[in-house]
C-alpha cells in the first residue's frame, strides 16, 4: 500500500555484507561437503562437475579467504559501534532471552495464550548470530591446522590433525542444516522477511516480529546519538588501536593462506596396477638328494641327503650396509641370482626378514 508505513531494519553496508557471508558460506558448502564424502557417488559427481578435486580445493580456500577477511571487516565494525557510537548491546544475550524461549515454548505448546513480545533481536536471532561467529572460529581453527598440517604437527601432537578434520566435517555438516531448517524457516516459510532486500519492515511485519521495538519506537525512545565532538573525540584514540589490530589481523589472514604448501597433493591415479602388498613367507631351498641302493629290477629311489630343511639362503657378508635388494636381484644383474617368481611385488625392507647374514 502507499501510505504504509515502513521501519529501516538493515542499512546498505549490512545487507551487502550478509550478501557477502552467504556467497562464501554457500561455496565453502558447495565444495566442502563433497570432500567430506569423497568416495561416495554423488560427491564424486559434484567433484568433477567443479572440475576435480585440486580445482575443488582453490575454490574452497579462495572462499574461505573471502570469509576471513569479511570477519574482519565485521569485528571492526562492531567494535566501532560499541565504542565509538555507543549503541545499545541488543545482539548480546540477556535474562529476558531465557525468559523468551520459556514463553515461547509454552506458547507453542499451547499453555500460554500470548507469544513473547521481542525487542529489535529475539532470543532465536541472538542464537543464530552466535552460532555462527563460533562456528566461524571452530572453522577458521581447524581450517588453518588442515590447510597448514606440518606447522601445526610442530606445536600440537600429529593426533590433533584428524581430530581437526574430524571437528571440521562435523561442523559443516552442522551449520548446513542449521541454515536449511532453522534459517530457511523462520525467514523464508514462516514468514517471507524481505528486510535483507529492501533493509526495511512495514508496520505489520514489525508489529508481528519485532512488538517490543515498534512500540519503543512509536513512543519516541529513538536511540540516543552522541554529540558530533564527543565521537569525533572517541574516533581519534579509535582509530589507531582499530587500524594496528586490523593490520594484525589481516597479517594473520596472509599466513593463514601463505605458511606452508599444503602436504596433501593429489597424483593421478597410475596407469598400471601396483602391487602394494606382499605377504612375508618363507621359501624353501633345494635339498640336494642321492640315488638310494635298490634291488634287482627295482627303480632307485631319490633319497635326501639330509633332513629336509626349510629355509632362506643367508646374505653374503660382502652385504653389509647395503639396503637396495632389487636393483641387482629383480633381473639378476651380474652374479646376483635373480628373484625366484614367489618375490614378485616385495620390498627392500623385507628381505631381511627371512635373509640373514652369514
Amino acid at each position: 500500500m502507499a501510505n504504509e508505513q515502513f521501519y529501516e531494519r538493515f542499512p546498505r553496508a549490512q545487507r551487502l555484507e550478509h550478501w557477502l557471508l552467504v556467497f562464501s558460506f554457500t561455496v565453502l558448502a558447495v565444495t566442502g561437503l563433497p570432500q567430506k564424502f569423497a568416495g561416495d557417488a554423488w560427491a564424486e559427481t559434484l567433484i568433477a562437475g567443479m572440475g576435480g578435486i585440486e580445482m575443488v580445493r582453490v575454490i574452497h580456500h579462495l572462499a574461505a579467504i573471502v570469509l576471513l577477511l569479511e570477519s574482519v571487516y565485521h569485528g571492526v565494525v562492531v567494535a566501532y559501534k560499541m565504542f565509538v557510537v555507543r549503541v545499545r548491546w541488543t545482539m548480546f544475550p540477556q535474562l529476558q532471552d531465557a525468559a523468551d524461549a520459556l514463553n515461547a515454548v509454552l506458547y507453542n505448546l499451547g499453555v500460554r495464550k500470548n507469544a513473547p513480545e521481542f525487542d529489535r533481536y529475539s532470543f532465536a536471532e541472538k542464537a543464530e548470530y552466535w552460532a555462527l561467529v563460533w562456528g566461524t572460529v571452530i572453522m577458521a581453527f581447524t581450517g588453518f591446522m588442515l590447510w597448514n598440517p606440518i606447522i601445526t604437527s610442530r606445536f600440537l601432537p600429529g593426533d590433533a590433525i584428524p581430530a581437526a578434520k574430524a571437528a571440521h566435517g562435523a561442523e559443516a555438516i552442522l551449520a548446513a542444516l542449521a541454515i536449511v531448517i532453522w534459517h530457511f524457516y523462520h525467514v523464508h516459510l514462516k514468514t517471507l522477511n524481505r528486510a535483507m532486500f529492501t533493509g526495511k519492515l512495514s508496520a505489520p511485519e514489525m508489529r508481528a516480529e519485532h512488538p517490543a521495538e515498534l512500540a519503543r519506537i512509536q513512543a519516541g525512545a529513538s536511540e540516543p546519538i552522541p554529540a558530533p565532538a564527543l565521537i569525533a573525540q572517541r574516533r581519534r584514540g579509535f582509530i589507531p588501536i582499530a587500524t594496528v589490530v586490523s593490520i594484525l589481523l589481516l597479517l594473520g589472514v596472509f599466513l593463514f593462506i601463505t605458511a606452508e604448501t599444503t602436504a596433501v597433493t593429489t597424483v593421478p591415479k597410475p596407469s598400471a596396477k601396483v602391487q602394494v602388498f606382499a605377504p612375508r613367507t618363507l621359501t624353501p631351498t633345494r635339498v640336494p638328494t642321492r640315488a638310494a641302493t635298490a634291488l634287482p629290477g627295482q627303480t632307485p629311489i631319490a633319497q635326501p641327503t639330509q633332513k629336509p630343511s626349510i629355509g632362506p639362503a643367508p646374505i653374503p657378508a660382502s652385504h653389509a650396509g647395503r639396503a637396495v635388494c632389487q636393483v641387482c636381484h629383480v633381473t639378476g644383474v651380474g652374479t646376483a641370482p635373480k628373484n625366484p617368481a614367489d618375490h614378485a611385488g616385495r620390498l627392500d625392507a623385507s628381505c631381511t626378514d627371512c635373509h640373514k647374514p652369514k
